[in-house]
């Protein structure tokens, strides 16, 4: 076999990596990528508006053959690790012929992702299942799925095998989420096996000293800062950050607060509501949904009225929410504070901010943050890593005792050399024969 990245081992997002044989190729994943050569935050509304020309012209396409350009033969398949854009990213732009295997829970995700933010969708008639603990042959390849907690609803790792090699892909992942027994389970099935390359992710090895409390203990502490609150409760999540929807869902009802949601989180819980511990909105005295203007103006665009007529019943507005706010936890967005709130939050008001602290430097935060000030109240981050810390790496890296350790989704590849002499860093393009 041959493994080729084409993006990714400087950097974290945008993964693109091709397995091959003699007769047959993989990809997995085609992100979207994060930041620039400086490290700068893409606009990612921006890359997705740009042509497939316009982002070869920039480097932002990877030089992939058959995927992005028309230089050889259509891969056999893409697989998808998880729904987050700087994995699906740039899937429009590849050949409408190529088959997707993914999860379940990534194709719920990425529709989703594709109504409510202006995320790629997964197109059905090339989506194929990819069951957890099953085996799939495509091409040459044997492709085992097995499910990751990550910050994402239905992430998984590929263990690959051909040719009488196999390789461990990690995708994203981490051992401080809410099921621990997905990376145990993952660790029995392939650490007595010869493993001859694990693609390893390394988003968080260049911060030695970084801890991280498990989404349990975060919940523990959005309760006391739910309890302690004597205004409305604002919260900022990513919905398809299911571990922490679940979290705040269960902090709200221990602290005898009713669960107000928007359209887009309602759907991800309709969705999901069978196989995760919360309720479908509609058929919850604990939970409300709220539509926002936005959603208000568009849905019939977005062929989202069954689920306006679904989630009505539970509707709750913006009158009824500032006569009493210290009776509910809302999810919150920057737009809405003009757009639904005027301008004008409630008194007292706590915003509990569970996203990357990068996106607070922006401006439309700014404008938040001022706001909480005027109407003296605060913002709190509560927030844990959807991604495996620095001393969990090391473990996770001695336990399956591959031949071969290449770090990917990482800006310091060669830290990895550290505590391990089997670390091989690659350069983007580079060909490995395993």
């Amino acid at each position: 076999m041959q493994i080729t990245i084409h993006r990714g081992t400087h950097e974290v997002g945008g993964s693109c990596i091709e397995i091959a044989t003699d007769q047959s190729r993989v990809i997995l994943d085609v992100g979207m990528p994060l930041f620039n050569e400086d490290r700068e935050p893409y606009d990612s509304a921006a890359l997705r508006r740009q042509s497939r020309e316009e982002l070869r012209t920039s480097g932002v396409l990877p030089k992939v053959p058959g995927l992005f350009d028309e230089t050889g033969p259509s891969p056999d398949a893409i697989l998808l690790s998880h729904a987050h854009e700087d994995h699906t990213g740039l899937l429009r732009h590849s050949p409408n012929d190529v088959p997707i295997y993914a999860s379940v829970g990534t194709s719920k995700m990425m529709l989703v992702g594709s109504k409510f933010a202006g995320q790629p969708s997964l197109p059905s008639d090339r989506h194929h299942e990819l069951p957890s603990g099953n085996t799939v042959q495509i091409g040459d390849f044997k492709v085992t799925a097995f499910s990751v907690d990550h910050s994402i609803y239905g992430a998984q790792a590929f263990l690959i095998d051909a040719d009488g090699k196999s390789i461990l892909y990690s995708g994203d992942l981490r051992m401080h989420g809410r099921k621990p027994g997905m990376h145990r389970a993952l660790i029995e099935a392939v650490q007595h096996r010869s493993i001859d390359v694990f693609l390893m992710e390394g988003t968080h090895i260049n911060h030695r000293d970084h801890r991280n409390q498990n989404e349990y203990q975060l919940e523990r502490e959005i309760v006391r800062h739910v309890q302690s609150a004597t205004g409305l409760v604002l919260a900022s999540f990513s919905p398809q950050h299911v571990d922490r929807l679940v979290g705040f869902y269960r902090a709200t009802v221990k602290a005898g607060r009713i669960f107000v949601v928007d359209a887009y989180t309602a759907f991800v819980m309709y969705l999901i509501a069978s196989e995760i511990p919360v309720p479908r909105p509609e058929s919850s005295p604990e939970v409300k949904v709220f539509f926002p203007k936005y959603f208000e103006e568009n849905y019939r665009k977005k062929q989202l009225e069954k689920h306006f007529l679904l989630m009505s019943p539970a509707r709750i507005g913006m009158d009824e929410i500032r006569s009493n706010p210290s009776r509910y936890v809302m999810l919150f967005r920057p737009s809405m504070l003009d757009s639904d709130f005027g301008g004008d939050i409630p008194d007292h008001s706590r915003c509990l901010y569970s996203r990357w602290e990068g996106y607070l430097d922006r401006p439309d935060w700014r404008l938040v943050n001022a706001a909480l000030e005027n109407v003296h109240g605060d913002l709190i981050e509560v927030h844990t890593s959807g991604h495996i810390v620095y001393d969990d790496i090391i473990e996770l890296v001695g336990l399956i005792q591959a031949k071969t350790v290449i770090p990917v989704h990482t800006f310091e590849p060669e830290m990895f050399m550290e505590f391990s002499s089997r670390v091989r860093v690659l350069a983007d393009g580079e060909r490995m024969v395993v």
